[in-house]
């Protein structure tokens, strides 16, 4: 007897342009975990490994830019890609090749423009930054925190003042929208406030939640980044997916994965949390 082959489920598909990180905490394997969580089928293009855990970064192998770009072409030209987003991108070839990549590309283009761990080892060089301001033409969204703010504007963005100046820089650049990451910015008020702004719109929206009390914090930025990629490959909104990946971030926040020596994000902690689907 001949079975019935099982009809496909159409899936939102979303890739990850970034590098490996081999403790699990950050980088490719944080994004596909994130993915997955929030329902979305994750794909990878690989710029370079890491030889990493939650105590730091030991090495750096940044692959040929020709295996970058194969990676790219053999997903796109297969698979309907709902959005993109990418993160440590290492060197400047590889920042030049994966602009060069999206400039066809005419989905949602979420770019975290990652440079430093959160332990402090440099993932980016330093001379990559002007290639960097070329990638941004094709972001729908970038996400810097108060660090990497400063490294490309040369201002944190630390004020209503500073933060419009940061941002009308990106919007020259042809960034669409910044999410201007809190984490890095400790008023001792209690509160992390992410702002979200939008080129041509009026004002910001303000995301505020209490400073979650934990060094925990390996991975946040990767996973805020996928997360809001996630949601954009579904069709939300911007605002939208930029609310959603913060409750999903916070979430890892709050309940912390305990592997290694410090911690990290845990990306399996989105149902147990109470900003998380009923």
């Amino acid at each position: 007897m001949t079975g019935v082959a099982p009809a496909p489920r159409e899936v939102p598909y979303a890739l990850t342009i970034a590098s490996s990180d081999s403790g699990g905490g950050a980088g490719i394997q944080a994004d596909l975990k994130t993915m997955a969580r929030l329902g979305v089928y994750g794909g990878s293009v690989v710029v370079s490994t890491t030889a990493q855990n939650t105590t730091g970064v030991r090495s750096t192998h940044a692959l040929p830019t020709d295996e970058v770009r194969a990676q790219y072409e053999a997903v796109v030209d297969d698979i309907d890609v709902g959005a993109v987003k990418t993160g440590m991108l290492a060197t400047t070839e590889g920042v030049r090749t994966v602009h060069d990549c999206l400039r066809s590309f005419d989905g949602p283009v979420v770019v975290d423009p990652v440079m430093v761990a959160a332990t402090g080892d440099r993932l980016l060089e330093a001379e990559a930054l002007d290639a960097y301001r070329d990638l941004f033409a094709e972001a729908t969204l970038v996400t810097p925190n108060a660090d990497e703010t400063a490294e490309i504007v040369g201002e944190r963005p630390t004020s209503a003042a500073a933060r419009e100046r940061a941002a009308d820089r990106f919007f020259e650049w042809g960034v669409d929208a910044v999410l201007f990451k809190g984490g890095h910015v400790d008023d001792g008020s209690g509160t992390v406030t992410d702002v979200l702004v939008a080129d041509g719109e009026r004002g910001a929206t303000t995301f505020d939640a209490d400073r979650v009390a934990t060094d925990a914090t390996h991975g946040s930025g990767c996973t805020v980044s996928s997360a809001i990629a996630a949601e954009l490959a579904t069709g939300a909104s911007l605002s939208t997916a930029v609310e959603r990946g913060i409750e999903f971030v916070r979430a890892g926040l709050r309940t912390p994965a305990s592997v290694g020596a410090r911690g990290s994000v845990n990306h399996l902690a989105w149902e147990e949390s109470p900003d998380g689907p009923e």
